[in-house]
């Protein structure tokens, strides 16, 4: 597997929302955590291609509807992005938990792709943490959305994540917020051995291989979760 990119210092980053006061909070909450240049702020999901155009920013903050298409605005430009400018980074915010959004996204590949509610721009860390590792070539998943996905396809008539365990889910939760093995460990009071051997079990249980790149497994358990969803 190829290395990880380092992480662009500072990261630029092109923001787009219709409303003024979102981009607003989005850019000072950025700006104020550091090691971030905002190059745009953009109404629409024309300008904002436009601008993309023009400054060649490392990641692109986009919310999930915006015009000019209004309802999934954000992830018709992350898709174009995908095919023309994959090295660009991508965080959809959106303001509801919509699971079909964080499917969509991840559809074709997780690398450089986040999936955030609106929520956590008030707290910002996270916020700053997804521009990150998107810029990283990495993929983190609201774990609200991710907890949707779940229930959800458990609803299926079979499924592969009934077999997973309550411990396994938390594991899976965990991992798609981003997370390591070791902070894995640390949040759920468990060694780093157990936890890798938990992930081992995940990708057994769902057919998907085991890799060392947390981002990676994420997109994969996503890819998995949104295969036959409408």
């Amino acid at each position: 597997m190829p290395p990880v990119p380092t992480r662009p210092s500072p990261i630029r980053v092109a923001v787009a929302d219709d409303s003024f006061l979102m981009r607003d909070a989005v850019t000072q909450v950025l700006e104020r955590h550091g090691g971030v240049e905002i190059v745009a702020s953009c109404p629409d999901g024309d300008s904002l291609l436009a601008a993309v155009e023009r400054e060649r920013p490392h990641v692109v903050v986009t919310d999930v509807r915006m015009p000019p298409s209004g309802d999934d605005e954000g992830i018709r430009i992350a898709q174009h992005l995908r095919e023309r400018q994959p090295e660009i980074g991508v965080v959809v915010l959106s303001q509801y938990a919509e699971p079909r959004y964080g499917a969509a996204l991840l559809a074709h590949g997780g690398e450089g792709r986040a999936y955030l509610l609106k929520d956590r721009v008030a707290d910002g860390g996270e916020l700053h943490f997804a521009v990150e590792i998107v810029a990283r070539g990495g993929s983190m998943v609201d774990p609200a959305i991710l907890r949707l996905l779940l229930d959800t396809e458990q609803q299926r008539p079979v499924s592969p994540l009934l077999d997973l365990t309550t411990r396994e889910r938390e594991v899976l939760a965990a991992m798609a917020s981003g997370k390591s093995n070791a902070a894995i460990a640390d949040d759920l009071v468990l060694t780093k051995r157990a936890v890798e051997k938990h992930v081992g079990a995940i990708f057994h249980k769902l057919g998907l291989p085991d890799e060392e790149q947390v981002s990676r497994r994420v997109a994969a358990v996503l890819v998995f979760l949104a295969d036959g969803r409408e």
